[in-house]
């Protein structure tokens, strides 16, 4: 692997920021490794929880990915009109060695026109709309198909950056990330995915429903024009 590693994250209005910030926290400790954080301009982009991330680079400053990532949120479904970023997602998933996703971040990667035929997983709420894109949605935390590897829903995140440190460093490397962030969850509930027992079946039934009804037509929408395009 060539040093620096090259990291860039695309960053969008309504991000989910812990897609973005807890892989960017365990990113941040590659060693030899450049993190960029991407848009169209450098101004502040307001995430979902009322504050602003800065980029670091336009598409046009961003340098080619070794390691591409998308993170998710509602703005991930925002990016299917805006063919300035879809762009940006493929071309730079032409010549990363890894392209990769959180959350709905799989959406993008899907509406650029790279999961087709592959696994991949995204939140809860949303994976069973990925196939409409042609793409085999997985229940999995983390799930690998060749150089894409993608993440579940929001906090898995942190699994996923640290499933990444392995595959491209090593074990070790992994596990010193790990032990330096303390990333050693132990949640007050066990409510944290639809089938953990203490998971409100209702609540999970609504969200599904509600999330389909609104992002359905986006999704449909973008893999029409997929369709149209290929």
């Amino acid at each position: 692997m060539s040093a620096p590693l090259q990291i860039v994250a695309l960053l969008f209005p309504n991000v989910t920021q812990l897609d973005l910030t807890g892989p960017a926290q365990v990113f941040s400790q590659f060693p030899d490794a450049e993190v960029h954080f991407a848009w169209r301009d450098r101004n502040p982009v307001p995430t979902d929880s009322g504050f602003s991330i800065v980029p670091t680079a336009t598409f046009l400053e961003a340098p080619q990915a070794d390691l591409l990532f998308v993170p998710g949120g509602a703005g991930a479904f925002e990016l299917f009109e805006d063919d300035a970023a879809l762009s940006f997602i493929a071309e730079q998933a032409a010549g990363a060695q890894f392209v990769t996703s959180v959350c709905t971040g799989s959406f993008a990667l899907a509406a650029a026109g790279l999961l087709n035929g592959k696994r991949a997983t995204s939140h809860w709420a949303s994976l069973h709309m990925l196939e409409d894109f042609g793409a085999v949605p997985v229940r999995e935390r983390v799930a690998r198909d060749g150089h894409i590897i993608t993440g579940a829903g929001i906090s898995s995140g942190i699994d996923f950056a640290l499933a990444l440190a392995a595959e491209l460093y090593d074990d070790r490397m992994a596990r010193q990330i790990q032990l330096y962030i303390e990333y050693d969850p132990a949640p007050p509930f066990d409510a944290g995915s639809p089938f953990r027992p203490e998971a409100d079946q209702q609540s999970v039934k609504e969200r599904i429903a509600s999330v389909t009804e609104h992002r359905s037509p986006m999704v449909a929408r973008a893999a029409q024009r997929l369709r149209t395009e290929s």
